[in-house]
């Protein structure tokens, strides 16, 4: 046995998950169309519930209404378990089986994170082990030795948290490998929303089926931004459309979108598109009764741009190359 592993088991903390977390657990599971992301959701859940309680335990303040687990079609759509402590932030609180000795972080939860902290969740479910927390990642996986103590994470949410917004995020999203259907994490085809009634576009995108087997047809992701209470809680979804033109450059097309029974976009909420040094070079901000927004550019192979959602104080950048 390692030191590190010796300390890991020491500072860690097994606590009782209640009947509460359980039933709760069993019915966001339940809500899911397969048994795979029914299980995702399930120990995601149950991973908040058990940090939830320990936190309050400390004293904390949290709040399980606002984050974006405990929201319907985040959850459906995205592999989030995150922990909204009001005055902080959001800590995503990664669940881990016993026998896994990695810990995963989904690419989603790079951004808008004060802290990860990391939960095995024992077989039974009737308990569960907090095994300690980084404040910070931008890797997929990550070694339980790399864990720091709860103690640590304490101190770490108990001082006063700074605004970090890089001009452009990590996260790049590689738009060639769209043409051979493959989407980034938190990227979606645009017909599995259109599956979706509660998030199903309505205002633009309509012709998208019948031009679908065209040469040159334009290829359309999707991905749902949640800004948090902002919007109460009511995500709105960015579309891309890429179409390949003759001069080997590619025509971008961005429109962000209400959803659920939302017809209009949140006022004052913008959609900007940033230059490789993160300047902003092209922006829209939505009116008081605006159904979208949208921008249109051009680019070459190999480009970088950025795209950035804010609405006041919360913002979502994404980088992507062409």
């Amino acid at each position: 046995m390692s030191l590190r592993t010796y300390e890991l088991e020491n500072f860690a903390l097994t606590l009782p998950i209640t009947q509460a977390g359980r039933t709760t657990a069993e019915q966001f599971a339940n809500q899911q169309p397969t048994p795979r992301k029914a299980e995702q959701v399930r120990l995601n859940t149950l991973a908040v519930w058990v940090v939830n309680d320990y936190l309050q335990m400390m004293g904390m303040e949290t709040d399980t209404s606002t984050s974006d687990c405990w929201n319907p079609v985040v959850r459906l759509c995205a592999d989030v378990a995150d922990l909204v402590i009001p005055g902080v932030g959001k800590l995503e609180c990664r669940p881990l089986k016993p026998s896994e000795q990695m810990c995963y972080i989904p690419p989603e939860t790079w951004e808008e994170r004060v802290g990860y902290i990391f939960v095995q969740v024992d077989e039974s479910l009737q308990e569960a082990t907090l095994l300690g927390f980084v404040p910070s990642t931008t890797t997929e996986e990550l070694p339980l030795t790399e864990l720091q103590s709860l103690e640590d994470l304490i101190e770490h949410l108990a001082q006063p948290q700074q605004s970090i917004e890089s001009p452009i995020s990590n996260a790049l999203v590689n738009l060639s490998e769209w043409v051979a259907g493959v989407f980034d994490a938190g990227w979606q085809t645009l017909e599995f929303y259109w599956n979706q009634p509660e998030l199903k576009p309505v205002y633009a995108f309509r012709n998208a089926a019948t031009v679908a087997n065209q040469q040159n047809a334009p290829i359309r992701g999707a991905k749902l931004i949640d800004l948090g209470i902002q919007i109460a809680q009511q995500p709105v979804i960015l579309i891309m459309e890429i179409t390949p033109q003759e001069d080997r450059q590619i025509s971008i097309r961005l429109q962000l979108q209400p959803t659920g029974n939302q017809i209009y976009l949140p006022p004052r909420i913008k959609l900007a598109v940033l230059d490789e040094s993160g300047a902003v070079f092209l922006q829209a901000e939505a009116r008081s009764a605006d159904n979208y927004i949208q921008l249109q550019f051009r680019g070459e192979p190999d480009e970088r741009f950025g795209v950035r959602v804010a609405l006041d104080d919360a913002i979502m950048t994404q980088e992507f190359v062409i």
